[in-house]
């Protein structure tokens, strides 16, 4: 149980997605969130306290380095979070704008659908495709998760397109909650 008792946010996404990179943005700081070169360093809860409340950072599914039982752990964590926590007031799931979701993606999408939680795409990524590209691919994506385009923010940790856009919609599910 988290003292005070305050909203979540968590952040899901593949080991791969920039959860770590995203998160700093986020909130402002450079090295709040450890980046690592090796994806999949996320292997637990972590747990970040704001002035109002907590952004939960996840541990990244797919391929990252970890045993098949390892794996199937962060699977079954992840699914346990997102379905049993009283003060989840929403999620933001991480995609790469370049990629169409993977079947482990699509199995995620099912569990986020399931729980019936608000849940924003941060389309990360974005800094990797010329502007013309991002709109086209982020209509695609939205398509391909059977989604409005307005349910999907495209992000750049790098140069900070979207960032503000989805802190205010993190702000926005936590004032709701």
């Amino acid at each position: 149980m988290l003292e005070p008792a305050l909203p979540e946010i968590a952040l899901v996404g593949r080991s791969n997605v920039g959860k770590s990179s995203l998160l700093n943005a986020l909130v402002g700081r450079r090295a709040l969130a450890r980046v690592s070169s090796t994806p999949g360093k996320t292997q637990h809860v972590n747990v970040f306290q704001l002035p109002t409340f907590y952004l939960i950072d996840l541990p990244g599914y797919g391929w990252a380095r970890a045993s098949a039982t390892d794996r199937r752990s962060f699977r079954q964590l992840l699914e346990t979070y997102l379905k049993r926590r009283e003060r989840l007031a929403g999620i933001v799931w991480l995609l790469d704008i370049r990629h169409s979701p993977s079947l482990d993606d699509q199995e995620v999408h099912a569990v986020l659908v399931e729980t019936g939680r608000p849940t924003l795409v941060a389309l990360t990524k974005g800094d990797k495709l010329p502007q013309e590209r991002r709109a086209k691919e982020a209509l695609i994506r939205a398509r391909e998760l059977g989604m409005g385009i307005d349910g999907l923010v495209v992000t750049s940790t790098k140069t900070g397109d979207g960032i503000r856009d989805l802190a205010e919609s993190v702000l926005a599910a936590v004032a709701a909650a």
